[in-house]
């Protein structure tokens, strides 16, 4: 059995944030390759105007990002626990938590999740206002995720357990597979390559839904045969334990509603840029730009609020408060330097980069290009709330995020677009601006109350 990593609460404090860091940002960045592998397919192969078919999967993929976080919200709380356990070196009930998470996962997907997700799609779609071109595309989009997306939560469930307990190592190559597999069955179904039909956008959620199965796979044959950090459990049962998923629930349904109100107000945003003159090009500028060329900042980001989240709860879990409150600060500092590189990168070569998604033709263009110059900045906000976010999440202060992405997330940014259209300045440039003050206050907001260190006096605990 894989013994736990010392150096994660131990030594020196660069060296422990790294060593988490790295392969879970590495990985984080292989899973976001194949959504842009994805568009820049779907842009090139599937014809429709005004870039109808890029903004449809991004759309859906925004509305299918509310559901995903919030069942994630039970490996919020499975992480900090697992977490926890692992700086204490107690493996039984670190590998409980993460057996009992599992079972529960495949429940709710199975039985609640796919069936409802999939009779409740249109209006779903409808809701945000989409171009009918555009609807089109989304609505069997997301119908194709909700029914066959069960193995993408599980990869998401097992990753997270697997990092959470000292070990981002496997995670990472278990990632890397799937990102591979997703790329290839992506440019077969898209194209129709050889003697698959071409099922264009419909296969870019298709190839999304299959490509973790063999990941999936192999990661329970390792926990089973004893080569990870966690345990396979030492009776299985299909019963679930109500005091474990009780203290999972409590410390991840903040956390999961905090990623909810999020993505909410992403989904609600999409709304306002419908309201917006050439509405199609303005959605397709976002979902390249924001979720595709935005996302080699953000999804490092979210490695950095998770590997935060790690060292801060193994420190804790250690004994090692004050060392762990130090580690969330040299990692905001490394996530800081990071956007403001791809800052640069936005901010010098916009019509490259939107070339790669053959988006060449006005008004998409312009739309982009404006929105990168926006984003180059609000990176360096956006990385550095988040990894003081993640030592608030791994210390099991789970509620005060939520609270701030109230706050930040719907207050200002819708609020902000609200107003541009009261005072009758709503443009893609006020949109773009209002996303940027969302991120700054984000991160003001955040850091203030990581300063305060009333999270150091929350209590957690699990009876087994």
């Amino acid at each position: 059995m894989k013994p736990f990593d010392d150096e994660l609460i131990s030594g020196s404090i660069l060296r422990s944030v790294w060593k988490i860091l790295w392969p879970i940002v590495t990985l984080n960045m292989i899973n976001g390759v194949h959504g842009f592998v994805d568009h820049v397919l779907v842009g090139r192969y599937v014809v429709s105007p005004e870039n109808a078919a890029n903004a449809g999967i991004g759309v859906a993929w925004q509305v299918f990002l509310v559901f995903v976080v919030f069942i994630s919200s039970l490996y919020h709380g499975m992480n900090v626990l697992v977490a926890r356990y692992a700086g204490r070196r107690d493996r039984e009930t670190m590998s409980q938590v993460a057996y009992q998470t599992f079972l529960c996962s495949i429940y709710v997907l199975l039985f609640v999740a796919g069936p409802l997700g999939y009779v409740i799609s249109p209006y779903l779609i409808e809701a945000i206002r989409p171009a009918p071109m555009v609807a089109d595309y989304a609505t069997s989009y997301i119908r194709i995720l909700f029914v066959g997306g069960s193995p993408i939560f599980l990869m998401f469930m097992l990753t997270g357990a697997m990092q959470s307990s000292g070990d981002p190592r496997t995670p990472l190559v278990l990632g890397a597979l799937t990102t591979a597999l997703n790329v290839i069955l992506s440019i077969i179904l898209i194209t129709g390559a050889g003697p698959f039909p071409a099922l264009g956008a419909n296969g870019a959620a298709v190839a999304t839904c299959m490509a973790p199965v063999l990941s999936v796979i192999i990661a329970a044959s390792l926990i089973l045969r004893n080569k990870t950090i966690i345990a396979p459990p030492p009776r299985f049962t299909l019963m679930l334990d109500p005091v474990i998923l009780k203290v999972v629930a409590r410390i991840g349904i903040p956390s999961g509603l905090q990623a909810v109100l999020l993505n909410i107000g992403g989904v609600m945003l999409l709304r306002y840029i419908g309201m917006l003159e050439n509405s199609a090009s303005a959605q397709a500028a976002f979902t390249i730009c924001y979720s595709q060329l935005f996302s080699f900042v953000a999804w490092p980001s979210w490695a950095l609020r998770n590997a935060a989240g790690t060292i801060m709860g193994q420190n804790i879990g250690a004994g090692n408060l004050a060392r762990g409150k130090q580690s969330i600060y040299v990692a905001a500092s490394l996530g800081f330097g990071w956007a403001f590189l791809m800052g640069l990168l936005y901010w010098g070569l916009p019509g490259w980069l939107m070339g790669l998604f053959n988006a060449t033709e006005e008004p998409v263009f312009g739309f982009g290009v404006s929105l990168l110059r926006y984003l180059a900045f609000s990176g360096m906000f956006l990385s550095s709330a988040l990894a003081f976010t993640g030592g608030l999440v791994g210390a099991g202060d789970t509620v005060k995020p939520m609270v701030i992405a109230l706050i930040t997330q719907i207050g200002v940014l819708l609020g902000a677009c609200q107003l541009f259209i009261l005072f009758d300045v709503f443009t893609t440039n006020t949109v773009w601006t209002a996303i940027l003050m969302s991120h700054m206050s984000r991160f003001f907001i955040t850091y203030i109350v990581f300063h305060r260190n009333t999270w150091s006096r929350v209590a957690i605990e699990v009876g087994t």
